[in-house]
């Protein structure tokens, strides 16, 4: 990119997304790359202003990304950068009017995410409880009492990675049963978990100096080299786990928070509880799960019903 306004206004956009907005690392990336993209194709077609942006260069654009196959959660992401990018100019008095509003999304065909039966969840705890069992050296028994606790903990709390990975010590409240999480956007939420994952806990925090180092600090979870548990350390433990139950799906760590959402809704809860309990901001994103618990109702129907 060659024009110093387009340089500079990506620049300040990106620093407004990480400061301001609390989007991490990985989403800034990818709405920079998004508008550098943009910014790059109006340069080559001889736009080298904000300003003289319109709603056709934008279209035009989006238009060239779906004729090389860009997929449609592709498209409807850059379309939200765009959105975003536009409407913040407009605030900084960069534009005079918002090129992208006009614009609109490409729907997209949502694939059902498959996910665990209680079945394999069942085998797969009763094998990380045999391996806690059956450790020969306190170190071992620590690392397989902390691996049965970040998959209790994940299943029974439906948290993401990161949030997990950035539990600490005081944010497990053990009378009320709850975790205190910090999610997308920075926000803060308060989730419930069940009495076998605050055992799970529990024992593991009595371990949890064989392993931890100073470096530690608070962190609940710590890996072998004594510091906070990395995320690639925390997929790797659970996709070792999920090969102990036959024939479960390798869905890896969301795999978990997929199985949480739907068997509570198979169980009767509420979407709206659910979306809480997830970090939705929207219910759109939560209403997936009613569709995997349908399909399974279908299913069940077919195989049973005399008439189906």
């Amino acid at each position: 990119m060659e024009t110093a306004e387009f340089e500079s206004a990506l620049a300040a956009f990106a620093a407004y997304l990480e400061s301001e907005r609390g989007y991490s690392a990985h989403t800034v990336k990818s709405y920079a790359g998004d508008i550098a993209q943009v910014l790059g194709h109006l340069e080559r077609t001889g736009t080298t202003c904000l300003r003289s942006v319109d709603t056709h260069a934008l279209r035009t654009w989006l238009g060239n990304q779906h004729a090389i196959g860009a997929e449609r959660a592709t498209l409807q992401r850059r379309v939200a950068a765009l959105r975003s990018f536009f409407a913040w100019a407009l605030r900084e008095k960069r534009i005079t009017r918002d090129p992208a509003a006009g614009l609109s999304s490409p729907k997209v065909r949502r694939k059902l995410p498959p996910t665990l039966r209680s079945s394999h969840v069942d085998a797969f705890m009763d094998a990380l409880r045999g391996r806690l069992d059956s450790a020969e050296d306190s170190r071992q028994k620590a690392s397989a009492s902390r691996d049965l606790a970040i998959i209790e903990t994940l299943y029974a709390a439906g948290i993401r990675v990161s949030e997990l990975c950035g539990l600490d010590v005081g944010e497990i409240d053990q009378a009320r049963g709850t975790l205190r999480v910090l999610g997308k956007g920075n926000k803060q939420r308060v989730v419930p978990i069940g009495a076998p994952a605050l055992r799970a806990l529990a024992d593991w925090l009595e371990l949890r100096g064989q392993l931890a180092g100073p470096a530690a600090g608070q962190a609940v979870f710590v890996g072998d080299q004594g510091k906070r548990i990395d995320p690639r350390v925390v997929r790797r433990i659970v996709h070792r786990t999920l090969a102990l139950a036959p024939d479960a799906p390798d869905l890896g760590p969301h795999g978990l928070r997929h199985a949480m959402a739907t068997h509570l809704l198979e169980g009767g809860a509420d979407l709206r509880s659910v979306q809480e309990m997830l970090g939705h901001s929207s219910l759109a994103t939560t209403q997936i799960y009613t569709h995997v618990t349908s399909e399974r109702l279908r299913a069940v129907f077919e195989q049973a019903h005399p008439r189906a």
